[in-house]
């Protein structure tokens, strides 16, 4: 790894992310479920107990919280750094918000684990609570600097390459299939070999985004670290905004999902919040290049429509 390479991790790193503001007190929840499977075991329990009970830990000093989670007051401040707040002072304020907005009315999370025994019902209820949750958790913790930063790019790409392996490669091929169809040059790969052989020709003026929920899957972080050190813009759709992925990006987009169960993989609920990342992109692409876009993508209406229409009998 180049000493560049580094020091842009370690910069993210110290920042809980993007580097931006501390998120709403409305987007602490979320920050929680997205970043709590990447904490170790004593910040998590400083994690859920914030999360479980935000009226009673905003009422605790930083020893009173470490006391309470059987941690150290280092460990409380490092868990509110990781949650986006400059200290634990910004913490005690963001969640002393979000008791106010749940004692206003808000409905309580519940419980949707799905059993093997469950009627058909409740498991379409349950699913669709907890699609609805992970979309909400996800736009709550977007960082819209960052991704106004990552439409930028694309609207003046050259070109732009997408990785994605598995679920998330069906999330790659559904944003190149978006951007085709206004007229930019856009190209999914799923291969690793033909990733990195095609990040090879990749250069300033390009864009190669790279979705990974775990942040760790080397067949996309291979072409995306190929893809940053020839110059292109890197982007990296996430669940894991400290992971490895992130060190050959220049922007991060966190995505966030529902706890993993037997019957509900993360696959599932990470490839919806990826779904609604890609949208904002190209819905903030066409924005951007809207008299090219709108009359590209009038045209591939066009081209289709008899594709549509009912046969004659």
């Amino acid at each position: 790894m180049t000493e560049d390479v580094k020091e842009i991790f370690r910069t993210r790193g110290s920042s809980g992310g993007s580097g931006g503001a501390p998120p709403a007190p409305a987007a602490l929840a979320a920050k929680v479920r997205t970043l709590a499977p990447s904490m170790t075991r004593s910040m998590q329990r400083v994690a859920e107990a914030v999360a479980s009970d935000p009226a009673g830990c905003a009422a605790l000093t930083v020893t009173g919280l470490a006391e309470l989670t059987g941690t150290s007051e280092a460990t409380v401040v490092r868990t509110a750094r990781l949650l986006g707040y400059p200290g634990y002072r910004d913490l005690r304020l963001a969640l002393a918000g979000l008791a106010a907005q749940q004692q206003s009315g808000r409905a309580p999370a519940i419980t949707t684990d799905i059993a093997v025994d469950d009627p058909i019902a409740d498991v379409v209820a349950k699913l669709a609570y907890d699609e609805q949750q992970t979309l909400a958790d996800t736009a709550a913790g977007l960082d819209t600097a960052q991704l106004g930063a990552a439409v930028g790019a694309l609207a003046g790409a050259r070109r732009t390459d997408v990785y994605g392996i598995g679920a998330s490669g069906l999330v790659a091929q559904d944003l190149t299939q978006k951007l085709l169809r206004i007229g930019l040059i856009a190209h999914a790969h799923s291969d690793p070999h033909l990733a990195v052989t095609n990040a090879v020709q990749l250069r300033a003026g390009d864009v190669a985004i790279a979705i990974t929920h775990s942040g760790s899957t080397g067949d996309v972080i291979e072409p995306l670290r190929v893809a940053f050190e020839r110059g292109a813009t890197t982007v990296a759709i996430t669940g894991r905004p400290n992971s490895s992925v992130t060190q050959y990006a220049d922007h991060v987009l966190t995505t966030s999902t529902s706890r993993e169960s037997e019957l509900r993989p993360a696959a599932m609920s990470s490839r919806t919040s990826q779904l609604l990342v890609v949208d904002c992109l190209f819905v903030g692409v066409a924005q951007r290049t809207y008299e090219a876009a709108a009359p590209a993508l009038a045209a591939s209406y066009e081209a289709l429509a008899h594709r549509h229409r009912s046969s004659p009998r």
